[in-house]
């Protein structure tokens, strides 16, 4: 292992991708959750993202794959990243083709390369810890399987899918290194109590590491049709003239599905993937009893407050407060309260449901409000 510096033939890749809407109505379709400070670290996630993986891979070998929607900000948040690695989808169409397309491009550019996926709205703040994590990733990636980092639970937590993890494998630069059984789903809280307990599982924080040949192997096994469209789309890609024609028409008919899908759990089921366990810091930050946690360092009794110098009166009550309007918002003995508050919109739940905020946004969609998602 590296104490520092780039590891040797590694391209970290940034999928910049949905909207966060669990963090309705602060994300939004043109300004999604990745864009937004929630961490008071005065960068967005983001840009804590990239300053995560520019040490492991440096500069020039970091990618990020967003909405052309998007492009102006996310160039404005990282001034660095190059142009060649910028790569831009018409529409989305979920982490596999987003994964993929970086892995077609790559290994075309640098056949043999090992990438590493991590996603641009996660927050961890042990960065040795995820260096260690990531160094033993790309050992087993060297031995053609496919790594995943999972995070040691530290609570029966149910918005997190698990890694049902097995014995230890003998790989040299990954002595941490087990055999995964199988991905679990989201489980209800007794399932939950008993992952934590039995010791046999780990959070799916969505960290893949892999030869992007052989993400793309996994990827044509599933799927052969939408194998040959990122090739296709590979292809074309590094000339200007034909790019945009080429993701016009193929972008928009590829497959939409998730890459555990695809390539970790047939991986999984072939005994072709392998896990890090790790016990670094890390939330995904889905809704916002997370920043609430976040903001208040766990305390139950504090109230965290963010926004642009917000007016907030609160007397004996817990929770979160996000002001981007200028109300004065007054709270009076209310525990565990969700306030959002923005120029037009209005969400008020507790962090007990800050996970059904999703269902408001579908309803949304439903009536045909786009103009507040």
């Amino acid at each position: 292992m590296t104490a520092s510096g780039v590891i040797p033939g590694f391209v970290a890749v940034i999928p910049a991708g949905g909207i966060g809407s669990r963090l309705w109505p602060l994300s939004r379709a043109d300004a999604p959750k990745f864009l937004h400070d929630l961490t008071g670290s005065g960068n967005s996630l983001l840009r804590d993202t990239w300053d995560r993986v520019v040490p492991l891979a440096g500069p020039d070998r970091v990618v990020v794959v967003t909405g052309r929607a998007h492009r102006a900000a996310v160039e404005a948040q990282l001034p660095d990243l190059l142009d060649r690695n910028t790569l831009l989808e018409s529409e989305p169409r979920d982490s596999t083709a987003a994964i993929g397309l970086a892995a077609a491009l790559l290994e075309r550019r640098e056949p043999g390369v090992i990438i590493g996926s991590f996603a641009a709205d996660h927050v961890i703040k042990d960065n040795r810890g995820f260096r260690r994590a990531v160094e033993e990733a790309v050992a087993i990636a060297r031995t053609d399987r496919v790594a995943t980092i999972g995070i040691t639970p530290t609570e029966p937590a149910i918005g997190f899918g698990y890694i049902h993890a097995d014995g230890p494998l003998e790989i040299p630069g990954a002595p941490n290194a087990v055999t995964v059984l199988s991905f679990q789903e989201k489980p209800d809280l007794a399932t939950a109590k008993r992952y934590l307990e039995d010791g046999e599982h780990l959070w799916n924080a969505g960290m893949f590491v892999a030869k992007a040949s052989v993400i793309m192997r996994w990827i044509r096994a599933y799927d052969a049709a939408l194998a040959d469209g990122l090739e296709a789309l590979a292809e074309a890609w590094d000339d200007p003239a034909r790019r945009g024609p080429a993701v016009d028409r193929i972008w928009p008919a590829l497959k939409k599905i998730a890459f555990d899908y695809v390539v970790a759990e047939p991986a999984a089921a072939a005994g072709a993937l392998a896990v890090v366990p790790a016990d670094f810091d890390w939330d995904d930050v889905g809704d916002f009893a997370s920043v609430a946690r976040l903001h208040s360092g766990g305390r139950a009794r504090d109230l965290a407050i963010l926004g642009e110098a917000p007016t907030v009166l609160a007397d004996k009550s817990t929770g979160i407060v996000v002001a981007n309007g200028k109300r004065v918002i007054s709270l009076i003995g209310v525990k565990d309260i969700v306030v959002v508050d923005t120029p037009d919109a209005l969400l008020v739940t507790t962090t007990e449901h800050a996970q059904r905020v999703k269902s408001v946004v579908d309803a949304l969609h439903l009536s045909g409000r786009g103009d507040v998602l």
